[in-house]
């Protein structure tokens, strides 16, 4: 049937309407009141003049359309489609954060809570998204401190020595040395599920009840830990009421636009403070239609929003306004309004968030280089570090074929590379093997290889008594990750952020979320320092890697001499800097460096070498 003929048949009811090319691929998904009425305006010769629809209508090769009863469900099904199918002339959400969620491992016999922001189905209970995104790190900070539950990568299975620092500083009950009874572990985790559900009058009994059959028997100290606790979650109550009462929820929303490029900012006021704000980008929107772009955005944004204020402030109005409030205001179970303030307050604000989103728009697009802080706070978010990197280490291992193989560490810290730190390793911990298990042997080595140059560096700063860094930083994917992670966990270091980045794929793997990677937009800041870090990582190893056979072969050349050693070789070098030199000098300048004897000896021997190689 041909597409004109289809587009005859759809019928003039509500749904959604999906244009596929010649591959049949999903190119446009959109929503109509009256399907047959919106398809047919894409073929009328006036709107085929504009460009973009120009280009979609050219590219049209087949129609599908799904009927549904409202215009309310093809608002949801249409939003759900673009994201499920992602065509490339609808306007894609692409967001540079996403909200963390806290991850409870109900399937693990001691539960421990985790940072994350993406959800998987491994029996964890997942509990946010967090906003603002420190939320996240905040709860689970006061978990640690309260309910002595961790957020360790330790392997709970098996028993071991002794527990790490984070017992002994009375932020984890030590399950890894079996330091706590099951039972009283359990009822921490119990604690904490409860806390994470808001469940928090049902925490309190129970806190209650716990401090007073405690203080009957006479266990003090375990009754006054319960009290502790119980005025920690009377602060928190009376810290949320007062924030509820000084203002509403409310979203900002403004653009800076010189197609086809696109800087948003969206600004999130909580009890009418701001306490975040997301940047999206857009770079191949060469047709910049605001009319068509702001509900598409707001769509993705809050269709299928955990939480959703109460109102939203955009720089203009547009016709489904009145349909989407009335789905989000369903979905809140509270009057969702979406406004565009004209003066007042409200409007000097919408403006104030239109000019950061133009101060974004240069940042990303015009490379201004941001400040160390902004960047140490976006590294923390999107690798979910603890807290801003401020010390990061790198490692790196350069060989040829498994022979002189050595390691590189540099060092980057507030912002910038920090030289008068860069480590130097000579690994000697293993042979490589020979023949045709060489190849696979390589990557072993690799692996074995890491783990020397991880511990020896950290064995040493445990040593002296000096600080970990913020951040360690390994070159390489997954494996990589492993050996530095066992080196770590043999010198009993527990909590250590590290990660690694894969080389070809530029994916970055987190310790403890390895089946999370991350993966950054290619314009990322955050990815551009992780590069530069590694590269400068692997053009240390490199230079080393060849210093060092560069080295060898000259001193070998000199100490091949009979009655020239290492030292006199060393001490040669050292004053006349190469072979090449030694070999144009006179028997006479020799010999104002060594005895008679031996400068005749080094003169004969580097000019028979030479006569070899001629």
């Amino acid at each position: 049937m041909e597409l004109r003929e289809k587009v005859d048949q759809v019928p003039a009811q509500p749904g959604v309407y999906l244009f596929q090319d010649g591959g049949g691929k999903i190119i446009y998904v959109g929503k109509a009141r009256a399907l047959r009425n919106r398809v047919k305006s894409y073929f009328l010769e006036s709107r085929t003049q504009d460009a973009k629809t120009g280009s979609l209508v050219r590219e049209i090769a087949n129609l599908h359309y799904i009927v549904v009863d409202n215009e309310r469900e093809a608002l949801a099904l249409e939003n759900n489609l673009i994201k499920q199918h992602k065509p490339k002339f609808n306007v894609l959400l692409r967001d540079d954060k996403t909200y963390p969620y806290i991850r409870y491992t109900a399937f693990e016999k001691y539960p421990r809570v985790y940072v994350t922001r993406r959800l998987n189905k491994d029996g964890s209970i997942y509990f946010g998204p967090y906003f603002p995104a420190s939320l996240a790190y905040r709860l689970v900070h006061l978990i640690h401190k309260h309910f002595l539950v961790p957020s360790c990568t330790v392997d709970l299975d098996r028993t071991h020595p002794r527990p790490c620092l984070q017992y002994y500083i009375h932020r984890c009950l030590g399950p890894c040395a079996r330091l706590v009874a099951d039972n009283r572990y359990a009822e921490a985790a119990r604690d904490v599920r409860l806390f994470l559900e808001g469940r928090r009058s049902d925490l309190s009994r129970s806190l209650t009840e716990r401090m007073e059959l405690a203080s009957t028997e006479e266990r003090f100290e375990e009754a006054a830990g319960y009290r502790d606790l119980l005025r920690t979650l009377g602060e928190m109550e009376e810290r949320q009421k007062i924030a509820a009462a000084e203002g509403d929820d409310t979203d900002v929303l403004g653009w800076y636009a010189e197609p086809p490029q696109v800087a948003v900012n969206l600004f999130h006021l909580r009890g009418g403070r701001v306490v975040d704000k997301r940047d999206f980008y857009w770079e191949d929107l060469d047709q910049f239609d605001p009319l068509e772009f702001l509900p598409s955005l707001l769509k993705q944004l809050y269709l299928e929003a955990a939480y959703l204020p109460r109102f939203i402030h955009t720089p203009i109005d547009f016709d489904e306004r009145p349909l989407l409030e009335e789905v989000l205001t369903d979905s809140a179970h509270h009057r969702v309004e979406i406004l565009s303030p004209q003066r007042g307050k409200k409007h000097a604000f919408l403006e104030l968030v239109e000019k950061n989103a133009k101060f974004s728009f240069i940042q990303r697009f015009r490379v201004l280089k941001p400040s160390a802080k902004s960047m140490a706070e976006a590294l923390e978010a999107a690798l979910g570090l603890p807290e801003p990197p401020t010390r990061i280490e790198s490692f790196d291992i350069s060989h040829i074929q498994g022979s002189d193989t050595v390691a590189s560490m540099v060092v980057w810290e507030n912002g910038k590379m920090k030289k008068s730190d860069y480590r130097k390793f000579i690994i000697r911990g293993h042979e490589m093997p020979e023949g045709p298990e060489k190849a696979e042997g390589l990557f072993r080595d690799d692996f074995a290889s890491m783990r020397e140059a991880v511990e020896r560096r950290y064995r040493r700063l445990q040593e002296d008594g000096k600080p970990l860094p913020s951040l360690i930083l390994i070159d390489g994917g997954i494996g990589q990750l492993h050996a530095a992670a066992q080196a770590l966990e043999k010198l009993e270091i527990i909590n250590q952020p590290v990660a690694s980045i894969a080389k070809k794929e530029e994916i970055l793997y987190v310790l403890g979320r390895e089946n999370e990677p991350c993966v950054l937009d290619r314009h990322s800041p955050v990815l551009h320092v992780i590069q530069q870090i590694r590269d400068e990582t692997h053009r240390f190893a490199v230079t080393f890697h060849r210093q060092r056979r560069s080295n060898q072969r000259i001193r070998t050349s000199l100490v091949e001499i009979p009655g020239v050693g290492e030292r006199t070789a060393q001490k040669l070098l050292r004053r006349f800097g190469s072979v090449a030199r030694l070999r144009q000098m006179t028997i006479e300048e020799l010999s104002a460096e060594l005895p008679r004897a031996q400068a005749q000896r080094v003169f004969d021997g580097l000019r028979s070498e030479l006569s070899s190689e001629n």
